[in-house]
């Protein structure tokens, strides 16, 4: 296993996320399958893995009460753990304290190694920042009594976003979490991301990895072209080998669901075999490839917005759509969809096509907001 270090700790550079633990029943995303799950986590320990992330909300709620259950069996000194506040929900900003106790006896731990403010993004990231709520104030004192070992935060949003709480918050993070893969390296600007967290000297932390699983397996012909550069390497390690690439990248999290996930990361995880130049190339080249046809390119060139009657943030709006249809749904765009006023949402398109009369890439914009209103539901 690889280890990096932060601080006075040596973490194991593959964390396992216990979002996506096994089940019981697939249509049930509470029955935690807990006799497979302290299996994989037997085995991850064996193997070097020594952090492990959880939140309030993972398989609604009983996730804490597994992994906590499962490793209170272990040394705590053995294992680092991490869950997080959960801000997602606006209706839980006044309740801090309270959330925070239960975790904690959820977990049947005294303190927590890392915590996060989870999910910073349109919506919340203002009621974050709201002193009113004592949020950060609370957390820095649970930091001071040695119930929090180091504070950070997690984000979906946009940079913008990220950098509205970095420029009021920044001083006390420790460590930011963000999506970053090699997809969303430019698709979601998580590049722009990085260079943010390097601005602040903050350690980069890593979710969605292989993007939902999504880049685990590829079209042929594109796994054919990684395969002529290294036959020996698995597609799911080749996204791995993509964070090892990138600097200040100290915790990779991937939310495992299977014994064989587990051993073939860990297996991945034993070298450190950052990318070459070519590969790197090729590596961007495929993400290019993956978001062609469904996506729609449009450039930010911002001729639309000076032309819509509504004042609609087209590429904001577009930038959504894309994300939502390469991904196939998820909670990423209607989270942020949902923050906007209703007469800024894609609905409120009025099918004029004033902005397809001035877009330089002739995009059907107008079709796009109809769909994506459909999709949205």
């Amino acid at each position: 296993m690889i280890y990096k270090e932060f601080k006075d700790l040596k973490l194991s550079n593959l964390g396992l996320g216990t979002m996506r633990l096994p089940l019981k029943d697939s249509s049930d995303d509470s029955s935690i399958d807990e006799e497979k799950t302290e299996e994989m986590v037997k085995y991850a320990i064996d193997n070097g893995i020594n952090y492990f992330d959880t939140a309030w909300g993972y398989h609604n709620g009983n996730s804490e009460k597994v992994i906590g259950k499962i490793l209170n069996k272990y040394p705590r000194d053995s294992y680092y753990l991490a869950s997080k506040f959960p801000g997602y929900d606006v209706s839980n900003m006044n309740k801090v304290e309270e959330i925070f106790e239960e975790q904690l006896k959820k977990c049947k731990v005294e303190y927590f190694d890392f915590y996060l403010f989870h999910n910073v993004y349109e919506k919340n990231v203002d009621l974050y920042l709201d002193e009113k709520y004592g949020i950060l104030d609370y957390l820095l004192k649970q930091k001071e009594n040695g119930r929090i070992k180091h504070l950070g935060f997690s984000v979906h949003g946009s940079y913008d976003v990220m950098k509205k709480f970095l420029e009021a918050y920044g001083k006390y993070m420790e460590f930011g979490q963000i999506q970053l893969n090699y997809i969303d390296y430019d698709f979601q600007k998580a590049k722009a991301k990085i260079e943010l967290l390097n601005e602040y000297n903050i350690p980069i932390w890593v979710m969605e990895p292989l993007r939902g699983g999504k880049l685990a397996k590829l079209p042929e012909n594109l796994e054919n072209k990684l395969k002529e550069l290294r036959p020996e390497e698995t597609i799911p390690g080749w996204a791995f080998r993509f964070l090892q690439s990138i600097p200040n990248v100290t915790m990779i999290l991937s939310g495992m669901s299977s014994m064989e996930q587990l051993k073939q990361n860990i297996k991945t995880f034993e070298d450190d075999k950052a990318l070459n130049n070519e590969e790197m190339k090729t590596l961007l080249d495929i993400s290019k490839e993956l978001l062609k046809g469904n996506t729609l390119p449009c450039t930010a060139c911002h001729y639309c917005t000076a032309h819509c009657p509504k004042g609609l943030n087209i590429p904001e709006i577009l930038s959504l759509y894309n994300e939502h249809v390469f991904t196939g749904g998820g909670f990423i765009a209607p989270m942020v969809i949902n923050a906007l006023p209703e007469d800024k949402r894609p609905s409120a398109c009025i099918g004029c096509k004033s902005c397809e009369a001035v877009c330089p890439q002739q995009l059907k914009i107008a079709e796009a907001m109809k769909k994506f209103t459909g999709l949205l539901g």
